[in-house]
């Protein structure tokens, strides 16, 4: 999933993080949307985006893995809002 109001790069379940084996980096601070802040698990991990690798850095939460607004930098994303709707993904 895309979450515009995630401003880091990627979000993961932690069970997936763990099972993945993720390095460990350190606890960030998050500001959530009722504007209180929690500590998270911030894991380094290696993806490939666009065909190639990327290192980026993973917060272990949630339920589903979240793609952030960093991860989409040069990008342009285009969303059609109805069931079954496209989602483009272009470099700048």
């Amino acid at each position: 999933m895309i979450d515009t109001g995630f401003t880091g790069e990627l979000c993961l379940p932690l069970e997936a993080v763990l099972l993945m084996g993720l390095t460990f980096r350190h606890d960030t601070t998050a500001n959530l949307a009722d504007n209180s802040e929690v500590l998270l698990p911030l894991h380094e991990a290696t993806i490939i985006w666009d065909g190639a690798e990327k290192e980026v850095l993973a917060i272990a939460t949630g339920r589903r893995p979240l793609v952030g607004t960093a991860l989409l930098d040069e990008q342009e994303l285009v969303i059609q809002f109805t069931a079954g709707g496209l989602v483009t993904i272009d470099e700048l």
